[in-house]
């Protein structure tokens, strides 16, 4: 190494350790540590958990330089800093670092800090640039744009780490250390057993993903089911495993929208599993008064998905989720949607939050994927691989602290006399009994 490039380097590094220590509370790092590119630790040389590892001198320019949550995602995903350990410590200690720069004075001085850094060398395309999608917000065609982005990646990469049956959406637990497998089919049998479903029924799985649920209640359930999607690779690989399992005569999956599915009344049953996330805040009366229009009399509708609290601000076109995960998506709480899905004539019967769930989830999808990361650079990039353990680390933590919740309702078309033929209790839920063996 040049004197120059190393006086350079050390320069670097003695404005990033006096930065470290202007923007973060010593007492936050309890369980986190800070490790340069040459090897220099932050605050101390004791040992943590979990350790940001600055890769290069130009670490925190890129990172905080930009002002976005774009910019500081992009500076992970291309390797400006690395997480060792538990990435989700990380989203603690930005959530306190978002409390600690305040004041036009210390971020002012910051900047200049920051300016005094390397600039960072023009980066490699990724295979996975920001979404670019394009036609009216949550159109049939911009909507399957969004869809395809984010499940099109690759079905090899998605089976490394989602259970056997390779559901996309909140395990059901009964103990924190339960199997994913075993969680997964349990979440299955769950929503099978909240529908109700019985032997002739029919299914209508709306955003079925790799054809878990409907499989499963073909299978177990006795039940004629379709699933639609909007992404032909999880599709093909659907129908690969019906034909497999021997139920291509009353179970398929379909490459539709939900608003091009024209049946009225004939379905006993609708499930929307892990897709709600996608229909946009402005779309819900299509949505709701659509599956209403699906449904018989007494047919019955599990809506489940991820919601925002109340007080929370609404979708940010501008988060690292919208340009590198979900495109498009919005969170919705889950009394405006019970409102809308009430005007469209549903009849509310159920609601029941599984947030504790869906974080057991992400910490078990995010340690699978971490060990095997290897395998996953076989069908993707490594910033491809980084978008999901970020995105998935962060979600979990949402959930965590109570920023994210997850919410199942289950509505009810009354018939014409306004009888919903509800049981008068929910036991039936907590029996193991399949309707076909």
């Amino acid at each position: 190494m040049s004197d120059a490039l190393h006086n350079t380097q050390d320069q670097a590094a003695e404005i990033t350790l006096r930065l470290l220590h202007d923007l973060f509370k010593e007492n936050v790092l309890q369980d986190l540590g800070v490790r340069l590119w040459d090897g220099r630790r932050w605050p101390d040389d004791i040992s943590r958990s979990t350790t940001l590892l600055l890769n290069h001198p130009n670490a925190l320019r890129s990172m905080f330089l930009p002002g976005t949550e774009v910019g500081l995602g992009e500076a992970y995903i291309y390797n400006d800093f690395d997480v060792a350990g538990n990435l989700e410590a990380v989203f603690c200690l930005a959530d306190e670092l978002g409390q600690d720069v305040s004041g036009v004075l210390q971020k002012l001085h910051a900047v200049r800090e920051l300016m005094r850094l390397p600039s960072r060398p023009e980066r490699q395309p990724s295979q996975r640039g920001p979404a670019a999608l394009k036609g009216k917000r949550h159109s049939v065609e911009r909507d399957r744009q969004a869809v395809t982005y984010h499940y099109d990646v690759s079905n090899d990469f998605y089976a490394l780490w989602l259970d056997a049956r390779m559901v996309y959406s909140c395990a059901y637990f009964q103990k924190p250390d339960d199997a994913l497998d075993v969680a997964q089919e349990r979440k299955l049998d769950y929503i099978c057993r909240k529908l109700r479903l019985r032997p002739g029924q029919r299914l209508l799985d709306i955003g079925c993903g790799w054809g878990g649920l409907v499989i499963h209640a073909a299978q177990h359930y006795g039940v004629d089911a379709t699933g639609i999607t909007l992404s032909q690779p999880q599709a093909d690989l659907a129908n690969i495993r019906i034909a497999e399992a021997g139920l291509s005569d009353r179970c398929r999956v379909l490459v539709r929208d939900y608003r091009e599915v024209n049946e009225p009344g004939i379905y006993d049953a609708l499930a929307s599993v892990g897709m709600f996330e996608h229909v946009g805040e402005k779309m819900l009366p299509t949505y709701f008064s659509h599956a209403w229009e699906l449904l018989k009399p007494s047919g019955v509708f599990l809506n489940h998905g991820i919601t925002r609290r109340f007080d929370t601000p609404p979708h940010n076109e501008h988060s690292f989720s919208d340009a590198y995960v979900f495109p498009d998506g919005e969170l919705i709480p889950i009394s405006a949607s019970l409102h809308v899905a009430e005007e469209a004539g549903f009849e509310v019967r159920d609601v029941e939050s599984l947030r504790e769930h869906y974080m057991l989830t992400l910490r078990q999808w995010v340690k699978r994927l971490e060990e095997r990361h290897d395998q996953a650079l076989q069908y993707v990039d490594e910033p491809t691989y980084r978008v999901w353990r970020l995105f998935m680390s962060g979600s979990a933590y949402g959930f965590d602290v109570g920023r994210l919740n997850l919410h199942q309702a289950l509505l009810v078309r009354p018939n014409k006399d306004g009888r919903s033929g509800i049981p008068l209790t929910r036991a039936d839920w907590y029996t193991n009994q399949q309707a076909v063996k």
